[in-house]
């Protein structure tokens, strides 16, 4: 349940303005997730997500993409151990997770600017990637393999 706690946080936070931790722990308890303030503060500490300063001078929660955690290699670990299935056709490329990370999942192949993706689509625990090409697709796809450690 940690991965996928952790998960929703790094979710929760590209979705949504936060500036507490109270405000993460209340969304995760409305969502059914059974966690405390300390639980929720050792979580951002291990994704290594801290405030920033927004432009209005508010300090806020803030995601940042793959690319920019080289430090933290547990996000990407958690993110991508949520992969059962992969394979492409055409240029399309399928991804099936574990229910419920597909969207968290999608997000951070967004960000990470892997060549060839064009978007993601994300439902509960498939993800469409669409490619330029059936070339691309079978890139990616090593690609995705590559950065989940995935056979």
């Amino acid at each position: 349940m940690k991965s996928a706690r952790q998960a929703r946080i790094v979710e929760i936070l590209s979705d949504t303005e936060i500036c507490t931790q109270q405000e993460i722990t209340e969304m995760l308890q409305g969502e059914g997730f059974k966690v405390t303030q300390a639980t929720v503060s050792r979580d951002l500490k291990e994704l290594n997500l801290k405030k920033d300063v927004t432009s209005s001078g508010k300090h806020k929660y803030k995601t940042r993409p793959l690319g920019e955690l080289t430090d933290n290699d547990r996000l990407k670990s958690t993110m991508f151990e949520s992969i059962t299935e992969i394979n492409y056709s055409m240029n399309n490329v399928v991804v099936k997770t574990v229910p419920g990370l597909a969207q968290a999942l999608a997000s951070s192949i967004d960000n990470h600017t892997i060549d060839g993706v064009l978007g993601c689509v994300a439902g509960d625990d498939t993800i469409i990637i669409v490619t330029y090409d059936a070339e691309c697709s079978e890139r990616i796809v090593e690609k995705i393999k590559e950065l989940g450690k995935i056979n």
